[in-house]
């Protein structure tokens, strides 16, 4: 039987903060550019960053003279985040709960965190709460299902016979992962203007480093999933990474991986 989904996520990211900044957090910071432009984040701005992980929402917004508060559900990611962003009012949270009154924030930004939610349309809730009236809200998330970067390790469990464990859930943002849908989901929150932009990136790497950031740093379900395998299992998988990676090869011995993520904005 599958487990509760966000029991699950604090499971899957509990001391996983070392491996996430090392890793995956090099290809969702592209993104914080726009995200903060979306939440019209500039000098003297009062800025929630939703899920800030290792603080790289936070110390962007920072650099333009916000003043910034961070929410994230792991200790460890918290820790870093203080770490990275000396002085940052971080507090550990999980979501839908946000510690703060109502109206407290011009903004509220969430880079990759509305998908790892149980109750996406709860959560929305809670952020249009802590916003004053015509506060900005931006939020990204991943296009699902997951391609490129996000896809090529679950590939390769898929293509060496691996299945899914049935005590794994499947994430609730499933459906709400395309233009159309995301957009009817924060509307439906009571925000307002809202628009949805997709946006596409590459991600160049070498394949060795994203095999270790990827799959045996235990980093998100595809991580998992692998650290539960046999050694030859696993050197299974590695196949056909090598396999299919290799479609994506670059100059220098790197690969060009894309990224497909959507960016919505609102207002409260």
């Amino acid at each position: 039987m599958a487990k509760d989904f966000d029991l699950y996520e604090r499971e899957l990211w509990a001391g996983r903060a070392p491996a996430y900044e090392r890793g995956f957090a090099h290809v969702t910071r592209y993104l914080v550019g726009p995200l903060l432009d979306t939440a019209g984040v500039t000098d003297g701005t009062r800025l929630l960053d939703v899920g800030t992980g290792p603080g790289i929402v936070s110390a962007a917004a920072t650099g333009r003279g916000a003043t910034v508060a961070a929410i994230d559900a792991d200790p460890d990611m918290a820790d870093t985040a203080r770490r990275n962003v000396p002085g940052l009012d971080v507090r550990v949270a999980i979501l839908p709960d946000v510690p703060f009154p109502d109206a407290s924030f011009d903004a509220v930004a969430g880079n990759f965190v509305i998908n790892h939610v149980g109750a996406p349309e709860v959560v929305l809730a809670e952020l249009r709460r802590v916003l004053r009236p015509a506060g900005r809200l931006a939020l990204s998330c991943w296009v699902m299902p997951g391609s490129g970067a996000l896809a090529i390790v679950r590939e390769a469990i898929e293509a060496a016979g691996v299945p899914w464990p049935d005590d794994i859930p499947q994430p609730p943002f499933l459906e709400h992962g395309e233009t159309t849908a995301f957009r009817r989901l924060v509307a439906g929150a009571g925000f307002t203007d809202v628009t949805v932009d997709e946006v596409t990136w590459e991600h160049v790497v070498d394949p060795e480093v994203w095999w270790e950031t990827g799959a045996l740093s235990r980093v998100g379900t595809n991580g998992v999933i692998v650290g539960r395998q046999d050694a030859a299992t696993v050197e299974r998988i590695k196949t056909e990474y090598d396999r299919i990676i290799a479609g994506y090869a670059v100059a220098d011995g790197k690969v060009a991986l894309p990224a497909h993520a959507l960016l919505a904005g609102a207002a409260r």
